[in-house]
């Protein structure tokens, strides 16, 4: 799993595919240009995994645009999709060099300002657990930590465990976080730091894949796991609750839980015939049962 998810965070996935079904969703708009067989997708490294493994369900229940729409050409489609980060993704679609972009945050005013046109795809909804190693000592101690005393760990007033509590050993506390770039330091930063600075010397993993490798590797390393990335990696990390409020779906969905983030897939200007059948899968039934298998909580 750890190397599959790796491969898929940090290559170029091309993957061939062709529309199924379609959903209640308004991408009824389309453009009509000259037919394109490929899409590309740059973004979010905790979406990128799963648009992946939405356009290989794709392309295993067809094999050529026809089979789509009688009136598409026969030709395989071609999705690349990359990760760089939320941020990389809307500078993607701003630039003009990805067709999609992925987010794992919600779009910045300057952002919608700098893109223009832009369609918003609201795929599901992740939340960040703060997670630790199941050999960490914490986790027969307490289940719940403080927005304060998270504060506390990750600028780095609490440098050691026992600054947390007394009994716990006199080890440093590794801090393990995405790169500043990335939509899940974003929504960390706002949901718990607000204007405290996380510690200069936290690990910044390039993908949440990382991150979570971190933590799994490292008994005394806390760090801001996705909720998918947790429920694809059950027993090898351990999710304490946040101000009491544990990290569960019904939390999540209903905002009780207060680090949520939504998943979200951006475009510029109208979709073409071929990008409205892949985003009508994305955002099927079929699309929302594959995203809640990943671990997430779709939106459909």
């Amino acid at each position: 799993m750890k190397k599959r998810i790796s491969l898929l965070l940090i290559a170029l996935v091309l993957v061939t595919s062709l529309f199924g079904c379609r959903n209640n969703e308004d991408t009824s708009t389309t453009v009509e240009n000259e037919f394109k067989a490929q899409m590309t997708f740059n973004g979010s490294s905790t979406l990128a995994p799963v648009i992946s493994a939405i356009a290989t369900d794709f392309i295993e229940a067809n094999t050529t645009w026809d089979k789509v729409d009688a009136s598409f050409p026969d030709k395989n489609i071609s999705i690349y999709v990359s990760a760089g980060g939320s941020g990389a993704g809307v500078k993607s679609v701003i630039e003009g060099t990805s067709d999609f972009g992925m987010l794992a945050r919600g779009v910045k005013d300057e952002e919608k300002e700098k893109i223009g046109d832009m369609k918003e795809f609201v795929l599901g909804i992740d939340a960040l657990t703060i997670s630790i190693n199941p050999e960490n000592p914490l986790v027969k101690l307490k289940d719940s930590l403080s927005t304060e005393e998270i504060m506390k760990i990750f600028s780095g007033e609490y440098k050691y465990w026992d600054d947390l509590d007394d009994s716990l050993e006199h080890k440093e506390i590794v801090v393990v976080i995405r790169d500043l770039g990335g939509g899940a330091h974003e929504v960390f930063q706002k949901s718990i730091m607000g204007d405290v600075q996380v510690r200069e010397d936290a690990i910044q993993s390039p993908s949440m894949g990382a991150l979570v490798t971190k933590i799994i590797e490292n008994k005394d390393a806390i760090g801001y796991a996705s909720f998918g990335m947790v429920n694809q990696n059950v027993g090898k990390l351990i999710p304490l609750k946040v101000d009491g409020i544990e990290p569960t779906e019904e939390n999540i969905v209903n905002g009780s839980y207060k680090v949520s983030r939504p998943l979200i897939v951006v475009k510029r200007g109208e979709l073409t015939s071929e990008q409205k059948a892949f985003m009508d899968f994305v955002l099927s039934d079929k699309g929302s049962e594959i995203i809640a298998k990943m671990g997430f909580v779709p939106t459909n």
